[in-house]
């Protein structure tokens, strides 16, 4: 047997937070335990039926069994270009201002690879959504954190960084609706940054994930309804969480062509576009966003009261989150992150993610999922009332 060695860039990885809460899931499971569920924000709402129906017609086609183009189906395109008319009133260009992906997360973790050099720093905020460290690392850049605080609103404060690196920023992932605090931002935010990407050369990679899950009457804007921001971003669009596709894996970015470009001809070397079929059924979700969205943010909406409130009635100091169906909460005083979660689990059968699994600034916080049944919720919060005092 010959011998093997991982290579230095895998052995630059940290082990992937959801790999192991899934582990921990799964030995729980197989013990026969009654598990509720609130680490992986994975959509337990099925997807719509008129998504499925286009799927199944188109899948019938035998057009769509081919490779796809490497830019995507021009009508995909153009329903993204549609709704994001309708949804921020900013006009894409269908020809070289969105590309689609295989869900988004696979093109923020390819991204640096289209413009990062071994070197380079990537600034990545912390706590964050794991893909923007392991994509830089891949790339062979080097991570600056940026630190999320209470404090700042979970905002990052930007003269706090340090200004003797900047010149060696190439690129800085943001994300808002923000995973995993829950905390969203202002329009004068985005100008913030991009006023600050223009004036040191940094490329902007803005995770938008989530929104459209958002509550209480709130919008969250898109950084593109700022101006100059096409000139320095790119912004990453999702299907899973809007329109419960998270196992179809499809989503777009769209920005400045030039980063598109970049992207666009990394993917074409590694992937060969996503599956047509997916794409039309992804046509009829944008096409429908306004007779669906309504319903899945009532849903989460009451998912989110009822686990806050309950929460907040046990003696937590928890803040209902704007936007995201995730709850961001300080653990009790005589807990780490890390140890909670694991109390959680074994007295009381709950699954949450540690804070600090997302960066040293998540440190004394847990995440909940709200992608489980609120009468699940309502067992959740008797449990921790019961079991963990």
């Amino acid at each position: 047997m010959i011998r093997i060695e991982k290579s230095e860039r895998l052995k630059r990885l940290p082990p992937y937070l959801f790999v192991e809460i899934d582990k921990a899931k799964s030995r729980a499971r197989d013990e026969g335990r009654p598990i509720i569920d609130l680490g992986v924000g994975d959509p337990d709402i099925p997807t719509p039926n008129f998504i499925i129906d286009a799927l199944n017609k188109a899948v019938r086609d035998p057009a769509t069994h081919r490779y796809a183009l490497d830019q995507g189906l021009p009508e995909f395109r153009t329903a993204c270009a549609k709704w994001f008319k309708r949804r921020f009133n900013v006009d894409l260009k269908v020809e070289n201002e969105i590309h689609p992906l295989i869900g988004s997360k696979e093109g923020i973790v390819h991204m640096p690879l289209a413009f990062v050099n071994p070197g380079d720093i990537v600034i990545v905020p912390d706590p964050c959504y794991p893909p923007y460290k392991s994509g830089t690392i891949f790339a062979g850049g080097e991570i600056l954190l940026m630190p999320l605080v209470e404090s700042h609103n979970f905002l990052p404060d930007l003269k706090s960084i340090n200004h003797h690196l900047l010149h060696k920023v190439k690129m800085l992932y943001i994300n808002y609706p923000n995973n995993p605090t829950g905390a969203s931002c202002e329009k004068k935010f985005f100008k913030d940054i991009v006023d600050f990407a223009i004036k040191h050369n940094i490329i902007i990679c803005h995770d938008a994930a989530y929104s459209e899950i958002a509550f209480d009457g709130f919008k969250p804007p898109s950084i593109f309804e700022v101006e100059g921001a096409k000139d320095v971003a790119i912004e990453f669009h999702s299907l899973s969480k809007t329109f419960n596709m998270s196992g179809w894996r499809i989503g777009f970015v769209c920005g400045n062509h030039e980063l598109i470009e970049g992207l666009a001809k990394v993917k074409s070397n590694i992937d060969s576009g996503v599956f047509s079929a997916i794409q039309k059924a992804g046509i009829a979700a944008l096409d429908n966003y306004d007779r669906h969205i309504k319903s899945v943010t009532k849903v989460y909406e009451e998912r989110r009261d009822i686990l806050v409130d309950g929460l907040n009635s046990l003696g937590w100091n928890v803040k209902k989150p704007k936007a995201t169906f995730y709850v961001w909460a300080k653990v009790p005083p005589r807990y780490t992150s890390a140890t909670f979660a694991k109390a959680l689990l074994d007295k009381a059968d709950i699954v949450a993610t540690p804070g600090n699994g997302f960066g040293v600034h998540g440190e004394g916080c847990i995440r909940m999922a709200l992608t489980v049944d609120k009468r699940r919720i309502k067992e959740a919060l008797d449990r921790i009332k019961n079991r963990l005092g």
